[in-house]
């Protein structure tokens, strides 16, 4: 039996077609777009952006998110200021250079959550070197490329720890832990979860590493924080607020899950060694999010009296042109609630 429609119920049903086409777009344009840069590759950590996008958690919020592969904290905070992004993930330190050096910039961009509580920064040298202490690295060769984030940092780390001069070789990223493993030099800088596994993937033995972390030898710097653009901020201030629910909803995840949270940086980048990326991502976890600090200040936020002495601390160790105020380099004014923010598991 062939059914029919009246003409008056064929004209509802091709007018109800033609709305619900409509509407589609209609939605779609109503998504708040932001550009965000990543200051780095997509590696393990990233799965902290990647995850709330590939799981429909910033369309949730209206936005229509993009993450880019980055190339360093400092194009992050470069990029950000410029308006070729909105907002970004860089290191603290490089965005209090950038207020510090750049103080009559238009657009400075402005730290909105704190994700790595601590800086991910340490010093590694082989052990057979006989490097135990800080102290024993005076004298000696350390090498590192000229921007990183750890030999910026390291006259901090000097001053804390009683460390004597020593001699810097700068190299690309790509070949510092070679170097070391090489015996071209006796140290290296570098993020935690970084030159680990790249000093065991050209065949050094774990055993055989000497790893110093930053924040267990007297240097409470913070590490990466979500930044975004003044102008955006001003235009935008309730999508900020909307991609930091987003943001901290998927943050909960992958910190629940890191296994499962890696398939979505898969997704972004094929080649990516999982298992790799997998023990790259509980490093970061472990060492720079889920840390003491944060359980005690709260995901996402600061103490004003440490971001004040980190902010005294990098304006010396960079040599700034002017000193860091730190109410300029962040806001807590778009943060979801602390019971929100409360993400991390009982007991770890």
């Amino acid at each position: 039996m062939t059914l029919s429609l009246s003409p008056r119920r064929g004209f509802l049903a091709a007018a109800l077609a033609a709305t619900c086409a409509l509407a589609a777009p209609l939605a779609h344009a109503q998504e708040t777009p932001i550009k965000f840069q990543l200051d780095w590759r997509f590696e393990g950590p990233s799965a902290f952006f990647l995850l709330p996008v590939a799981k429909g958690y910033f369309h949730a919020e209206k936005l229509a998110v993009t993450v880019d592969a980055g190339n360093g904290s400092g194009n992050a905070v470069n990029r950000v200021a410029s308006g070729a992004y909105d907002m970004g993930f860089a290191d603290m330190a490089a965005l209090m250079e950038f207020h510090a050096n750049n103080p009559t910039a238009p657009n400075k961009p402005v730290a909105v959550m704190m994700v790595y509580n601590h800086s991910p920064a340490a010093v590694f040298s082989l052990k057979k070197s006989g490097i135990k202490a800080p102290a024993d690295l005076a004298g000696k060769k350390l090498g590192a490329p000229a921007f990183d984030a750890g030999r910026r940092a390291f006259p901090i780390f000097q001053k804390a720890n009683g460390v004597g001069a020593v001699e810097w070789v700068s190299m690309e990223p790509a070949l510092r832990e070679t170097m070391l493993a090489r015996g071209d030099v006796d140290a290296i800088t570098g993020f935690y979860f970084t030159s680990l596994l790249n000093l065991e993937a050209r065949g050094v033995k774990p055993a055989d590493i000497s790893v110093m972390l930053y924040p267990q030898h007297g240097v409470r710097m913070y590490g990466n924080a979500i930044i975004a653009s003044q102008e955006f901020l001003k235009k935008n201030p309730e999508a900020v607020k909307a991609f930091l629910r987003a943001f901290t909803k998927g943050a909960r995840e992958v910190i629940a899950d890191p296994k499962a949270a890696i398939a979505y940086v898969k997704q972004r980048d094929g080649i990516i060694n999982v298992a790799l990326e997998e023990r790259r991502l509980r490093l970061a976890i472990d060492s720079a999010v889920a840390t003491p600090d944060a359980r005690a200040e709260g995901f996402g936020a600061v103490h004003p009296p440490r971001l004040a002495l980190m902010a005294s601390q990098v304006a010396d160790a960079f040599a700034t042109k002017s000193r860091i105020d730190p109410d300029a380099v962040w806001t807590p004014a778009f943060l979801p609630p602390a019971a929100e923010r409360d993400i991390f598991p009982a007991g770890k």
